[in-house]
């Protein structure tokens, strides 16, 4: 994946939508770009959950912090709950981690060669992890594996930036998400699609 394949799917998603295509005049050029710490990206994706932007950045940079910018399994796992949640993290999301991390040390859980498997595949493979679910995983493979042809169909932001850019009447389900894309013709570009919705939440 690289910028000239962004630029054609920029220019399939401006071509095909009307709407989408007033949001890329506005706004920055789509990046995604893939990132080679599975295991700091997949960390960062539970502590975000169902926060704001803004919210998970600041949470993550605590978090970071005290681990002195690099987070590696064994030092969570020994890291005790109640330290965890005193850096932000709820109940929930320390037992996540530690999930995450124990998966991982003990060998269920290997990123290596995990690039080369289909969307699905990776889907079934990590939601084995306490906490990681579809929307996690969709989170991975735009922005960890930098995958071009995701639709987060889940997603909150997705949901209120469709309701605003297509005039709904209320707010979609996952179902209306599905069908807008192939009325707009997203494919193969769903993830491209997806990042100007989350972007014209900040225009």
């Amino acid at each position: 994946m690289n910028s000239t394949e962004i630029e054609k799917g920029i220019n399939h998603i401006y071509k095909n939508d009307k709407y989408l295509a007033k949001i890329i005049e506005k706004s920055e050029p789509c990046s995604i770009t893939p990132k080679r710490n599975h295991y700091d990206m997949l960390l960062r994706s539970i502590i975000g959950q169902q926060l704001s932007i803004y919210s998970a950045a600041a949470i993550h940079n605590k978090f970071l912090n005290h681990f002195g910018k690099k987070a590696v399994p064994e030092k969570i796992v020994e890291t005790p709950h109640d330290r965890l949640r005193s850096l932000g993290l709820s109940n929930a999301k320390v037992k996540y981690i530690k999930d995450l991390s124990e998966k991982v040390m003990a060998g269920e859980i290997k990123f290596k060669g995990l690039g080369k498997k289909q969307d699905e595949e990776i889907i079934e493979y990590l939601i084995k992890v306490k906490g990681i679910g579809t929307w996690t995983v969709h989170m991975f493979l735009i922005f960890t594996l930098g995958r071009l042809n995701v639709l987060p169909v889940g997603d909150l932001g997705i949901k209120r930036a469709a309701f605003n850019v297509y005039g709904l009447k209320k707010l979609p389900d996952e179902r209306r998400i599905s069908k807008i894309s192939r009325e707009n013709r997203w494919n193969p570009y769903n993830s491209v699609a997806s990042w100007y919705l989350w972007k014209s939440l900040e225009l």
